[in-house]
C-alpha cells in the first residue's frame, strides 16, 4: 500500500440524490477500487487542550495533524497506518507507515517508531517529540472510491455515516458514537495529481455543486464545543455492543 502521497484535494457536500446522479457519470470513466464500499477508523491525536484542532481551523498557511487509521474491523493479524497528513498553499502531503496491530499489546506507538529506520518513521518520530499529543477522538465513516481508468491520478471517494466519539477509543464498536451530518448529506471528494478533467467539471457544474472548506475533524470539534447540549443529543447514535 501507497506510503507517500502528494495531491490536490476539493470537498463536496452533496445530497445523495447528487451523489447518485455524480456516480452515474463516473461509471463512464472511473472504476470502484480494488476495496469497493468499506468502512474507515481513525484516532486522531491532540493535546489536551484542543491546540492542533484549534490551529488547523483557522486556515494557516501550514497545517498537520496525526491519526492512526483501520480499515474494517481489525483483527490480529490487520495493520494500523500511523498518518501524519500536511497541507500547505492547499496541497496535501500524507506520509504514513504500517504497524501490525499485534505490535501493541506491549508498545506505544512512540516506542514503534522510534525503533523503525525508515524516514517516515523518523518523521513521525520527530512530530511525536515535539507535540504533547495523546489519542484524542475517535472518527469514523463508510468510504466509496473510484480510480480514473484514463488518469490514474483521479480518484473520488463519497463518506457516508460521518461519526466522532470521545471515549472508548478503539475500533471494536464502529457504530457508536454521533453523527455530524444529516442522514441525506456526504461528503465527495475529488484528489488529482493537477487539474480537474473536463467531464467532472461539466457534471459539478450542471448540478450546481461547488467546492467547500470541510474537515471531518474540524466539524467533530465544533460539535463538541459550539452546538448547545439538547441539539448535540439529536444525533447521537448509540449501539449496544
Amino acid at each position: 500500500m501507497q506510503s507517500i502521497f502528494k495531491r490536490l484535494e476539493k470537498k463536496y457536500l452533496i445530497t445523495r440524490e447528487q451523489g447518485a446522479v455524480i456516480r452515474n457519470v463516473l461509471s463512464r470513466h472511473m472504476t470502484p477500487d480494488d476495496f469497493g464500499e468499506y468502512l474507515v477508523q481513525n484516532l486522531y491525536y491532540d493535546t489536551e487542550n484542543w491546540d492542533i484542532i484549534r490551529a488547523s481551523i483557522e486556515n494557516p498557511i501550514y497545517k498537520e495533524k496525526l491519526r492512526l487509521r483501520c480499515y474494517g474491523i481489525p483483527n490480529q493479524a490487520a495493520n494500523l497506518f500511523l498518518e501524519l497528513k500536511k497541507k500547505y498553499k492547499g496541497i496535501v502531503y500524507k506520509r504514513r507507515v504500517s504497524i501490525p496491530i499485534k505490535e501493541f499489546s506491549s508498545r506505544t506507538v512512540r516506542d514503534i517508531v522510534s525503533d523503525e529506520p525508515s524516514q517516515i518513521a523518523c518523521e513521525l518520530d520527530f512530530y511525536l517529540t515535539n507535540n504533547p499529543v495523546t489519542e484524542k477522538i475517535y472518527i469514523s465513516y463508510v468510504r466509496s472510491a473510484f480510480a480514473g481508468v484514463e488518469d490514474d491520478g483521479l480518484r473520488v471517494t463519497f463518506d457516508t455515516d460521518i461519526r466522532y466519539r470521545l471515549d472508548c477509543l478503539d475500533y471494536l464498536h464502529p457504530d457508536n458514537g454521533r453523527l455530524v451530518l444529516p442522514p441525506d448529506n456526504m461528503l465527495m471528494e475529488i484528489k488529482t495529481l493537477g487539474g480537474m478533467p473536463l467531464w467532472m467539471s461539466r457534471i459539478l457544474c450542471d448540478n450546481k455543486i461547488f467546492p467547500t472548506s470541510f474537515s471531518k475533524y474540524g466539524a467533530c470539534y465544533n460539535d463538541i464545543v459550539l452546538r448547545p447540549p439538547e441539539s448535540k443529543t439529536e444525533r447521537l447514535v448509540v449501539v449496544s455492543a
